[in-house]
This record gives C-alpha cells, sequence and structure tokens, in this order.
C-alpha cells in the first residue's frame, strides 16, 4: 500500500529543528563528508589493493576479497546499529556529534594500523576497525540532513554532498599517487578527515534527544537492521535501488587496480598515477551533473526521472569501462560513469529522506538504507572470482552494469514521490 505524500512529509519532518544556519550547513557538512568519504574510500579504491599486494603478491585477488567482504559485513551492521544508538543518544553535546567525533578518532586508529602492518591478518584487523568507526559517523552525518533541513531545500545540499563524495575519490587517488609510503597514503587521509569533521562538530547546533529513551532491549537491537516493507513500500524500493547501485559500481571500483594492471598491462608502481588520471578526468564532469541534477530535482519538484536517467547513464559507463582496450577508452568510460554517479547521489539521497518511516529514528531509517551501501561491498568481492574465472574483469563488470540497470528501474515502484 503506497503511503499519502502529505501524511508521509509529516512524519519525516522533526517538530522542531536545531537552527543550525542554513548556508554554514551547506558548507560545513558536506565538507565533513568529504573528510569520512576520503578516508574510508582512498583505501577501497587504490591504496589496501597496494598494500594487500605488496604483502601477499600471489594471492593478492583473493586476501583483498575477504579483507573487504568482512569488513563491508561490519559496516553493515555497524551503520545501522549506531544510527539507531544515534537517535537515542541524550548527550549534553547533543545526539550526532558524540558519534561524529568519536568514530572520526576511531577510523584514524584503524587506519594507522592497517598502515604499519606487514600481514594480512593485521591488514584486516584494521580495516574492520575503520568501517566499523567511519560508518559509526556517517550514520549520524546522514541524520543531519533531515535534522537541519526541510525537505524542499535537501536536494541542492545532497547535490552537495553527491559532489563532495567524488571529489573525495579523486582526492584519495592523488594523494596515493604523491605519497608514496604507506603511513602518508594512510595517515593524510584520517587526519583530513578529523579537521573537517571537527569544523562540522564545532559549527552544528545539534538535536537534542527529548525526555528519557527508553532501554534498548533486544527486540529494539535486533530492530536497528530491519523495517517493514509492507509497511513502507516506498522505503523498501529506495533500498533496492541503492543496493543495486552500490552492487554495481563496487564490481568496477574494487578492482580497477588491478583491470589497469592485469587487463591493460600497466606496470604497478605506473597504477596509482593512472587511477588519479581516470578520476580527475571524471570529476569536472561529475561535479557539474551532481549540481545541475539537485538544483533541477529541487526546482522542477521531482526526484524518479533524474535517479533512473543517471543510473543509465553510469551503467553505459561501466561497459564502456569493461570494453575498454587502452587507457584512453577506459578514462572515456569513467566519465561517463562518473556523470550518472554525480547524478544520482545527488538525487537519491533527497529522495530517501522523503520516504523515511519516522522523524524519532532518523539515524536509524538511514542507517538501514547505508546497508544498502554496505551489503554489495561484502556480496561483490565473494561474488567476483566466479566471473573473474569465466571471463574475467569485463565479464564481471557487465554483470555488475547489468545489476545496475534493474536498479534504475526499481526506483518507479516509488509511488509517494514525483
Amino acid at each position: 500500500m503506497a503511503l499519502d505524500p502529505t501524511a508521509l512529509s509529516a512524519q519525516t519532518e522533526p517538530t522542531a529543528r536545531p537552527g543550525t544556519p542554513l548556508g554554514r550547513f551547506g558548507v560545513t557538512m558536506p565538507l565533513a563528508a568529504f573528510g569520512l568519504n576520503l578516508a574510508l574510500l582512498t583505501p577501497v579504491v587504490v591504496t589496501l589493493a597496494l598494500k594487500v599486494e605488496d604483502v601477499s603478491p600471489a594471492t593478492k585477488e583473493r586476501d583483498l576479497g575477504i579483507i573487504l567482504g568482512i569488513g563491508a559485513f561490519l559496516a553493515l551492521v555497524s551503520n545501522p546499529l549506531a544510527g539507531r544508538l544515534s537517535d537515542r543518544t541524550a548527550s549534553r553535546f547533543g545526539m550526532r556529534r558524540p558519534w561524529l567525533l568519536g568514530g572520526s578518532v576511531l577510523g584514524a586508529l584503524g587506519l594507522a594500523v592497517i598502515a604499519l602492518a606487514d600481514g594480512v591478518l593485521l591488514i584486516g584487523v584494521g580495516w574492520c576497525v575503520t568501517q566499523v568507526a567511519y560508518n559509526g559517523a556517517l550514520a549520524a552525518l546522514s541524520a543531519t540532513l533531515p535534522d537541519q533541513v526541510r525537505s524542499e531545500r535537501r536536494g541542492a545540499v545532497s547535490g552537495l554532498v553527491g559532489i563532495t563524495t567524488l571529489l573525495s575519490v579523486v582526492a584519495g587517488s592523488l594523494l596515493a599517487a604523491v605519497f608514496g609510503g604507506d603511513v602518508g597514503r594512510f595517515l593524510v587521509p584520517a587526519a583530513i578527515a578529523l579537521v573537517l569533521v571537527g569544523v562540522f562538530v564545532v559549527v552544528l547546533r545539534d538535536r537534542m534527544a527529548s525526555g528519557t529513551p527508553a532501554r534498548l532491549d533486544l527486540r529494539g537491537f535486533l530492530g536497528s537492521f530491519v523495517f517493514d516493507p509492507r509497511r513502507y513500500p516506498d522505503f523498501g524500493w529506495a533500498w533496492l535501488t541503492r543496493f543495486t547501485f552500490v552492487f554495481a559500481a563496487a564490481t568496477g571500483l574494487t578492482y580497477l587496480p588491478y583491470f589497469l594492471s592485469d587487463e591493460l598491462g600497466i606496470p604497478t608502481d605506473e597504477v596509482p598515477g593512472r587511477v588519479a588520471v581516470a578520476t580527475v578526468a571524471a570529476a569536472g564532469a561529475t561535479v557539474l551533473a551532481s549540481v545541475l541534477g539537485g538544483f533541477l530535482s529541487d526546482r522542477i519538484g521531482r526526484r524518479k526521472p533524474f535517479v533512473v536517467v543517471a543510473a543509465l547513464v553510469a551503467m553505459v559507463g561501466l561497459i564502456v569501462v569493461a570494453l575498454s582496450g587502452s587507457f584512453t577508452q577506459l578514462v572515456i568510460g569513467e566519465v561517463i560513469l562518473g556523470v550518472g554517479t554525480g547524478c544520482f547521489y545527488a538525487v537519491d539521497l533527497a529522495l530517501i529522506t522523503e520516504v523515511l518511516p519516522s522523524a524519532d529514528d532518523v539515524a536509524k531509517d538511514l542507517g538501514v538504507i547505508n546497508m544498502a551501501n554496505a551489503l554489495p561491498q561484502s556480496l561483490a568481492p565473494a561474488i567476483a572470482p566466479v566471473f573473474l574465472a569465466i571471463g574475467g574483469y569485463p565479464l564481471l563488470f557487465i554483470a555488475g552494469a547489468v545489476v545496475g540497470i534493474i536498479g534504475a528501474l526499481l526506483v518507479t515502484r516509488i509511488r509517494s514521490v514525483a
């Protein structure tokens, strides 16, 4: 049963907003997202693969898949759980700020463990700590958008978040190319995240818990990871849309360094620089698509058409990457993929905030959505060896594109948002 849009809007609007000036929030919140994604995505894009290859070159694909899979599973659990706890945090510093700052500090410690590790096991431990910590911070950060900004203004802010997410990948690639050692490659992004999140924490007029939260029993704990799709069908379709898109993107993102070296024959010491070139080339088009998509979506008052078109464009880009026979062709595919990805994340986040089931559990519900970010990162490495054995990286990327196209069609099932 579709929800009444008016009732849904009332459900998802907090009764009293903390009142952070929109200008300050619109700048510092995306910057905090940039910092957290820089620290979390730089290892996923390039540095973790290089670190694993350095300590176990003979079994790099298997070891990287195991590490990413376990880490993604922990992200899957920690994000909604941290969201639920954030919604129930009654500290004098607010509901979100303790999780933002604490997660950033703990995440930096996890990256330090990876930087100093000399074996696969220790790399895995560090990555698990990193995933748990930064996903806890991201759960709290996502909740500040519906906490602070009314639904009709969220497209513009989420568009900026979409830009900074991509720019974090670009910046991470550049940092990996500039810093030759593990300490710089892992700890510089962590330090940047600490600074930017710290600035946001200072600026944020955080939402305060009303009353004393009820105890979190076993039923409440398990409820952190589930929702009723029969009661909230639009929320369910939004979850599936995000899941399929992230799954598609994860197939290309995770194994891009190995695709460059194994398929295109690029020497290993040149891979960080080539990854940086590809992401920088995509950045300009992605920034434009993200800003334009978020602005037009707010102006026209529609979300679904932008999400559908953006997802389809991104999948065309992934197919071009899969069929690349040269680095130039790969860069063209990455630019197309970046355009679609930038617009998708800009508008999809705004759409999601309009189908949340409750204003009282904003961070928990966004944590459930973020499971759609984490779960594909666990499944993709687990499934990848099958496709790699049959048809190599091209087949893996094309299979991911097919899943992404299915996701683009699923968003049309949402009824309460235009």
